[in-house]
């Protein structure tokens, strides 16, 4: 939907940009949060092919589009094309918020702190815990920086090891507390899940339209065990679904989403968006 304002010639442009994007929620909400602050904006969702991300951020320029979320497989790529980078986002090695003001493309990440304030509303207190991380992109990386400084060990698995060592590399920086990669097979996440507190997809493996799959075989999960999928459409993945049977507690992507956008909209725009209304509307289309 477009904001209800009427789209005139002084129309803002913000958006996303993703491949592939046509799953993503974020046009949903941030357009109802615009229009109910009645701001003369509108957010659109591009879907750009890998070898076009040059190109796109010098349309953004060329268009002045005045800010655009990032989303897979572009948090990390997209670096390279920015002017001034906020230097949490510089460390983590991933923007997923991008700005333009006075012709300077900014960025920051906006991912790590959506995430740990999902995990405050949620009531999910990870100190201490030994934490299993799934992937090794952008969103695990920004995660990842928000849990090194308390828990107690941090496994990241990844189909390419060397992506995760690579990770790794760069938490172990940052922190004392023991860090390990290793490779995406059976015996690894098996024994993994077996001495985990908390498991974090952060991988898109669940997502429309493959929502019937999962990393995880559900023989391997137990009752002590936290579930976090950062995949919210749909807002139960397989891994969500299967977790439950397994009497895990377990949290979807949607409010990870929605606090990260409203961090996203407030810097765009400065002002505070409804976010109840955002995620009451995306909760009423996935359902």
């Amino acid at each position: 939907m477009l904001n209800q304002n009427i789209v005139s010639a002084q129309t803002k442009i913000l958006g996303i940009i993703g491949h592939p994007i046509s799953h993503s929620m974020s046009p949903v909400m941030h357009n109802i949060a615009l229009s109910d602050l009645n701001l003369d904006y509108v957010y659109l969702a591009f879907d750009v092919l890998p070898k076009n991300l040059e190109n796109a951020l010098k349309g953004m320029r060329a268009l002045n589009i005045k800010g655009i979320n990032i989303t897979i497989p572009f948090k990390e790529s997209v670096i390279p094309y920015l002017d001034i980078i906020d230097p949490l986002a510089q460390k983590i090695g991933a923007v997923n918020t991008i700005k333009l003001q006075d012709d300077v493309i900014y960025g920051k990440n906006t991912d790590a702190a959506g995430f740990k304030k999902s995990l405050n509303e949620a009531q999910i207190n990870p100190s201490g815990l030994d934490v299993l991380l799934l992937g090794s992109g952008g969103a695990a990386r920004a995660i990842s920086y928000t849990l090194i400084d308390n828990i107690n060990r941090l496994a990241i698995i990844n189909r390419t090891k060397q992506n995760a060592e690579q990770l790794v590399s760069r938490l172990k920086k940052e922190s004392n507390s023991p860090i390990v990669a290793k490779k995406l097979t059976n015996i690894n996440l098996k024994n993994e899940i077996n001495i985990a507190d908390l498991l974090i997809n952060a991988t898109p493996v669940g997502m429309y339209p493959s929502q019937h799959d999962s990393i995880i075989n559900p023989k391997m999960l137990h009752r002590d065990l936290t579930v976090i999928d950062l995949v919210y459409n749909p807002l139960e993945t397989q891994l969500i679904k299967d977790a439950k049977i397994a009497g895990c507690i377990t949290l979807n992507g949607l409010d990870m989403l929605i606090n990260q956008g409203s961090l996203a909209f407030e810097w765009w725009t400065n002002k505070k968006p409804n976010t109840s209304l955002m995620k009451g509307k995306i909760i009423e289309l996935l359902s």
